[in-house]
């Protein structure tokens, strides 16, 4: 891997759909936190402004892409900033980017991860349904 060249901060102007601190339970004798464990809170931010758009439930259908640049470590600050990039009768593509902050070494700041994923909203019987107008 690269080393990455740090960043002095998260986006301006963007709020994080989700923050989190990895604990030693979620990485490897190493410190390095599982690839899964990211993926999965990837999943969760993900979510956040689908089932906003959707006004209720969705399901995740698709993981489009997803890419690990750079090793999440247990004590760092991660942020997942979450967007809608496309929606289609009853789909939502988001795109999530997720940011280490480095904080033993003076707050450093990091993009470790980059993913889109695709939900679709569904109902009470948790069948596709149609997007409320936006």
């Amino acid at each position: 891997m690269n080393h990455p060249a740090p960043l002095s901060e998260l986006p301006a102007g963007k709020n994080p759909a989700l923050r989190v601190v990895p604990m030693p339970a979620d990485a490897n004798v190493h410190g390095d936190v599982f690839g899964g464990w990211i993926m999965s809170q990837v999943d969760i931010a993900g979510s956040i402004p689908a089932v906003e758009r959707a006004q209720g439930r969705v399901a995740t259908v698709a993981v489009n892409s997803f890419l690990f640049k750079h090793p999440v470590m247990v004590g760092d600050l991660v942020s997942f900033y979450a967007d809608i990039v496309k929606t289609g009768r009853t789909s939502i593509t988001v795109s999530v980017e997720v940011y280490a902050q480095r904080m033993r070494h003076s707050n450093e700041c990091v993009k470790v991860t980059e993913a889109t994923l695709t939900y679709v909203a569904t109902d009470d019987t948790r069948q596709p349904r149609m997007l409320p107008t936006a």
